[in-house]
């Protein structure tokens, strides 16, 4: 199997999960143009499943190093399974929620408060399951990314000010589901990170290379979104009239949403490949970095904030700056 050993390539491999994670919804803003959520995030899944099938049979196969996906599954035991497939579950019900939250909020906001506090809960969890770096340039990352929630939040108080007295309220509600989601979401990593081997080349026994871990990790978000779907269409968004059904939607609409869970799942595997060298705790900070590269897209691919005022505007920046600031202390910690 494709595996890696040097720390530098792991910091890049983290770096490129930040960068596909942070482009992923930009799949969501556009099939939510013309179809229901639950459209964008069915397909979402199925191509995370299909992603996790196609570089398990590739890249998890080939080569001579490590153990075929096969194989892993064959020695795998199952504690080591069911931690990856319990991860998926726990990735699946913080994700949608933080959909709706996009949906509702905007990616500029909805993002960096659901990945923000996703992240906060995240270095804390795997930082005590494997103290690596140095605990306080950790710590200050963390309080940097938390400052760089309460000023998303106080852009999207300003833009809530100048919104047009009409606004639903679902609008409003879309700050705290995204939060919800991010406290669900922090505790994913650690999971599936618990079933992986640390050494590619020599791969424990018992425990899941990293193509075998994503693969009953998708399969996670497989078996248990059908009951998610329907717990968030029955109790969040309960209007979806005039609007088509998964069966009515067109193709190339479909292929959009596979696409997001194709960029999410190369991301995934990215973080996999990279986590046991960088440090579980730092890769995972580095990965929520999406957030700065998500805000990006909104601001300037979807002109989220276009009639916002400039105060709005200002508390954005003091937060990507604050983001950034953390991103570069967590990376320091490694050092």
């Amino acid at each position: 199997m494709f595996s890696t050993n040097q720390p530098t390539v792991a910091i890049i491999l983290c770096l490129l999960t930040m960068l596909l994670w942070g482009s992923w919804s930009n799949a969501q803003k556009y099939v939510t143009q013309s179809a229901p959520l639950y459209v964008f995030y069915r397909d979402y899944v199925y191509g995370i499943v299909l992603t996790a099938l196609a570089l398990g049979f590739t890249l998890g196969s080939f080569g001579e190093e490590g153990r075929s996906l096969f194989d892993d599954m064959g020695q795998a035991t199952t504690k080591a399974l069911l931690l990856a497939v319990a991860g998926g579950l726990v990735f699946n019900i913080g994700n949608t929620l933080l959909t709706v939250g996009i949906s509702m909020a905007g990616i500029s906001i909805a993002m960096p408060v659901g990945t923000g506090l996703s992240l906060a809960i995240g270095l804390v969890v795997n930082y005590l399951a494997e103290p690596q770096g140095s605990v306080w340039l950790l710590a200050l990352g963390g309080a940097a990314i938390l400052g760089a929630m309460v000023f998303s939040a106080l852009a999207y108080q300003q833009k809530q000010k100048k919104a047009d007295a009409g606004k639903t309220p679902d609008d409003t509600r879309g700050i705290w589901i995204a939060l919800a989601g991010g406290l669900v979401a922090g505790f994913f990593f650690r999971l599936i990170s618990s079933a992986l081997v640390t050494d590619h080349t020599s791969p424990e026994p018992g425990l899941l290379t990293p193509y075998t871990g994503l693969l009953f990790f998708a399969l996670g978000i497989l078996i248990s979104n059908p009951l998610v779907e329907y717990l968030v269409r029955r109790f969040i968004l309960t209007d979806e009239s005039g609007q088509p059904t998964y069966g009515q939607t067109p193709f190339r609409t479909h292929l959009a949403g596979i696409g997001g869970g194709f960029i999410w799942g190369i991301g995934m595997i990215a973080l996999l490949l990279g986590s046991k060298q960088a440090g579980d705790a730092v890769s995972y900070g580095l990965s929520q970095g999406a957030t700065v590269v998500s805000v990006l897209w909104g601001l300037f691919a979807w002109h989220e904030f276009k009639e916002a005022p400039s105060t709005a505007n200002r508390y954005l920046w003091l937060m990507g700056g604050a983001y950034l600031a953390g991103l570069v202390l967590i990376i320091l910690a490694r050092s």
